[in-house]
Formats: structure tokens, C-alpha cells, sequence
């Protein structure tokens, strides 16, 4: 649900006054990444190629996936995915799934509460366990998380970007709402996500990791998603190993199969509608849950 369309011919200028405002030099590669991919959202066959890339990356992080076929009530249902959406959903929930303990990955839709198609609607209510306020930044962190994996999979993460309303607030505070959720996020070491054989294919900026880590002064640590060789990243703390523990990384990350099934045509199937909507600073009254 985007709160405020931004007419096509506006948007590189809304861009570039975004990118403007972001003062750390990660928060601009990153930025800079998403910005590089389409507004427009893929169909046809490329659709399907997405959607699938997208359920290789769910399933690599632990996630079971539903047989296609069946009407399911739920995104995710405390046991398995609802695979027969479109790809930036998908990569949403799996999102949802890395950000939530062992505890809220077993409740209907991570104990959030309904989203807009959520079918059993009194169901999800009831296993909401997270209040307001935490909701809302879950639901912050994992749109953010999974459009930066859109644009990681070279999918249009700048879409996502628009639709999910990142740009609401432009002159207050959507560049700041950016860079404290993406902060978090790699505090929390959710940006060093590797799956090999998944991101290597699409991912254009690897050469430029490459060129950074050669070109870096001592003691400087390359900016991820950096264009400009030797951009060093601000010092981030050391995540605590029970953090880590915490988060399951020995077993969430681990690889189910060698390469993803990139079909070159679509099966025969309704694509479902879906949106997903992010609260942000001073739209509150506006926004609802994904």
C-alpha cells in the first residue's frame, strides 16, 4: 500500500533528495543497490524465476514451503511457508522468519497478527504475542531485510522499496528511518547472509566487494554493496556468540541442495495479489501491518 505515489517522472529527483540525506557511507551503498534495480515489478516468466530464487532462499534458511495447489489461511502458518505468492513476499516471510526466536517461529504469521490476506483473520489475532510498538519495528526490519535480499537476487527491490513506502516522510524522516533499521539489522549481523551458488549468479556488486577488499587502507572494512573501490564502513561491534547462538545461524544457514530451480517457463497458475505495507515516522494513523 503506498501511502503517497510518486509520479515516474519525479522519482529520480525523490531519489536523489533521499540519497542526499543519507550521511554514513553504508547506508548509501546499500541505498545505492536497491536504488540500481527496477521500479517495476517483473511477470510473465521472469516473475516465476523470481518466485522461485525466492523460495531456494527460504528453504536454504530453514523454512518448509507448502505444496503448491492448495489454499492455505496463512503467509505462514507456524510450520510451513505459503509458496504460491509472488517472490518479494515470499523473501518478506523469510525475513520474518530470521528476525523471530525459535518460540515465535512456531505461531500463525510470527505472533504479528493478521496481514491483508490472511484468510482466517480471528486465528492470526489470537496468536499475536508482540505488542504495537514491537510489531511495527519487526515488521520495519524485515521489509527492509527483504528488499535489500531483492536487490541482492537482482530482483526489483526498488519496487518493494516504493511500495513499502521507505520514501514516506522525505523531508523528516524517512532518510533517518532508513539508516536506524538498517543499523540494527547489521548489528545484529543479518547483512552477512551467504548462500553460495544463490547470490553469486545475480549479484553484480561482488566486483566491487572484490576491488574494495584489494584497494582497502589497513584496518578499513569494505562497505558491502559499495560501487567505489576502498569505501570503508563505520566500526560495528562484535555480536555476543550467545547472539549468535541465540539466532541459530550453525543451522538456519545451512544449504538444502546445490542450486536453485530457475525454471525458464511458468507452470500453469493464478498469480496471488498481495501487498505489504511498513508504518513509518509520522504515518502511523495510515499504515497498516505489511
Amino acid at each position: 500500500m503506498i501511502l503517497t505515489a510518486i509520479p515516474r517522472e519525479q522519482l529520480r529527483e525523490v531519489l536523489d533528495r533521499f540519497m542526499a540525506k543519507l550521511e554514513n557511507p553504508f547506508s548509501r551503498a546499500v541505498f545505492r543497490r536497491i536504488r540500481a534495480t527496477s521500479a517495476d515489478r517483473a511477470v510473465g516468466a521472469a516473475a516465476e524465476r523470481h518466485r522461485r530464487a525466492a523460495l531456494w532462499l527460504a528453504r536454504s534458511l530453514g523454512m518448509a514451503v507448502h505444496a503448491d495447489g492448495i489454499e492455505y489461511p496463512f503467509n505462514w502458518d507456524g510450520r510451513a511457508l505459503n509458496g504460491a505468492t509472488e517472490a518479494y513476499v515470499i523473501l518478506h516471510e523469510a525475513a520474518h522468519f530470521v528476525l523471530a526466536p525459535t518460540e515465535r517461529r512456531r505461531l500463525i504469521d510470527f505472533g504479528l497478527g493478521p496481514g491483508p490476506d490472511t484468510r482466517d483473520r480471528d486465528a492470526a489475532a489470537r496468536a499475536a504475542v508482540l505488542s504495537p510498538l514491537a510489531r511495527e519495528e519487526d515488521e520495519a526490519a524485515a521489509s527492509l531485510l527483504g528488499i535489500i535480499w531483492e536487490a541482492q537476487l537482482g530482483q526489483p527491490a526498488l519496487a518493494s522499496f516504493l511500495d513499502q513506502n521507505w520514501l514516506e516522510g522525505l523531508e523528516r524522516s524517512a532518510h533517518s528511518h532508513f539508516a536506524g533499521v538498517l543499523d540494527k539489522l547489521r548489528r545484529r549481523n543479518l547483512l552477512d547472509l551467504k548462500l553460495p551458488g544463490l547470490f553469486d549468479r545475480p549479484m553484480t556488486f561482488r566486483r566491487g566487494r572484490g576491488a574494495a577488499a584489494r584497494t582497502a587502507e589497513p584496518g578499513c572494512t569494505p562497505v558491502p554493496f559499495a560501487e567505489a573501490p576502498g569505501e570503508c564502513a563505520e566500526p560495528r561491534p562484535a555480536t555476543p556468540a550467545s547472539m549468535r547462538r541465540s539466532l541459530g545461524w550453525a543451522d538456519t544457514l545451512s544449504l538444502r541442495g546445490n542450486s536453485p530451480d530457475l525454471p525458464s517457463e511458468p507452470p500453469g497458475r493464478s498469480p496471488v495479489q498481495h501487498r505489504i505495507g511498513t508504518r513509518v515516522p509520522g504515518a502511523r494513523e495510515k499504515a497498516g501491518r505489511r
